[in-house]
């Protein structure tokens, strides 16, 4: 099994963090303890380990994407102009899958990633199925006129769990949105506490 396909609630766990802020998730049940039969009370963590955590928790949130595009983006930002944490959030949120996830048309990131891949969303008008393609400013995202009826989809778009940020504009009938602009790292709505930050620590060793 994957990483991708590992349990997000075991995510949760080990990091001792409701990532999503979901209302299912087991620590919301007092299940504090990381995963495993013979999981180990937390102990107090290094610096490095808490660097190590910042990151796991920014690479867990968007749908546990793989070690190797994370470090790619982490790239990325750093030879953008500015705040290397800055960029480096605003690289995160282009991802087609989190901007679906942003757009309430899927409950986690990782159906959104899922309605990417099987063809359900549309840029521009042309069907993409890349998760981590790069939303631009101004393009429009949708969802496939066949995929409008799909429950998950009707069913996200109801929940109360979260709203849909100020730099996606969303049209009336909540299938199509615009990316007016990349996010600072202050626009974005996380439920828990990131540290991009120590992020650049992390890979700036």
């Amino acid at each position: 099994m994957t990483k991708r396909l590992e349990s997000k609630y075991k995510i949760n766990r080990r990091l001792n963090e409701n990532l999503w802020g979901r209302a299912k998730s087991p620590l919301n049940r007092n299940k504090t303890n990381p995963p495993g039969m013979h999981a180990q009370r937390r102990k107090k963590l290094s610096d490095f380990g808490v660097q190590l955590q910042a990151k796991q928790k920014l690479k867990g949130y968007y749908g546990n994407i793989t070690e190797k595009q994370f470090r790619n983006i982490y790239e990325l930002a750093v030879r953008a102009r500015g705040d290397t944490s800055e960029a480096l959030i605003g690289l995160l949120e282009r991802r087609l899958d989190a901007v679906v996830y942003r757009m309430k048309l899927a409950a986690t990131p990782f159906m959104a990633r899922q309605l990417v891949n099987h063809g359900h969303i549309r840029v521009d008008g042309r069907r993409v199925n890349i998760a981590s393609f790069r939303v631009k400013d101004g393009q429009v995202v949708e969802v496939a006129e066949r995929s409008r009826q799909l429950a998950a989809i009707l069913e996200s778009q109801q929940s109360r769990e979260r709203d849909v940020p100020d730099y996606i504009q969303i049209e009336a009938n909540g299938m199509k949105g615009t990316f007016v602009r990349a996010p600072g790292f202050a626009d974005v709505p996380y439920p828990v506490k990131m540290d991009p930050h120590l992020v650049v620590e992390f890979y700036s060793r």
